[in-house]
């Protein structure tokens, strides 16, 4: 897999839908999120269990966002990932992120040769907070 650039990344793409996002603040994908909302960057809530978190309309799968997405982040267990992947590629996203703990390497290489960048096993808040510290 090849490495990818997180401050192109970072500071390219500035459209996220978060697969998973959760209502729930003591969440690690409602922090992320939240932080990331804070930060500038427009977050599409995914997650079939609500309408809406942060006053955005939420999609019950990424299949059915309307709008165009940038990076794909994603909070669900590991072998959710190849379904969302799939939903990416046909999206038209430029990134899959897979959040801490997330791993799926046959996903990832399918998100490759389709050409979109993959990040696995990583935070985007935690990288996102590096980037701004240099």
């Amino acid at each position: 897999m090849a490495t990818p650039d997180m401050k192109q990344i970072i500071t390219t793409y500035k459209t996220i839908a978060v697969v998973g996002l959760s209502p729930d603040e003591g969440k690690p994908s409602h922090e992320v999120a939240a932080y990331l909302k804070r930060a500038g960057y427009r977050i599409i809530p995914v997650n079939p269990s609500c309408q809406e978190i942060f006053g955005e309309r939420c999609y019950p799968t990424l299949a059915e966002v309307p709008d165009q997405v940038e990076i794909v982040d994603i909070f669900r267990r590991s072998e959710f990932v190849p379904e969302i992947v799939d939903q990416a590629i046909a999206k038209g996203a430029k990134v899959v992120w897979m959040q801490e703990g997330v791993v799926n390497e046959t996903a990832a290489a399918k998100a490759e040769a389709a050409g979109l960048a993959v990040v696995m096993d990583r935070c985007l808040l935690k990288e996102h907070v590096k980037l701004r510290s240099r």
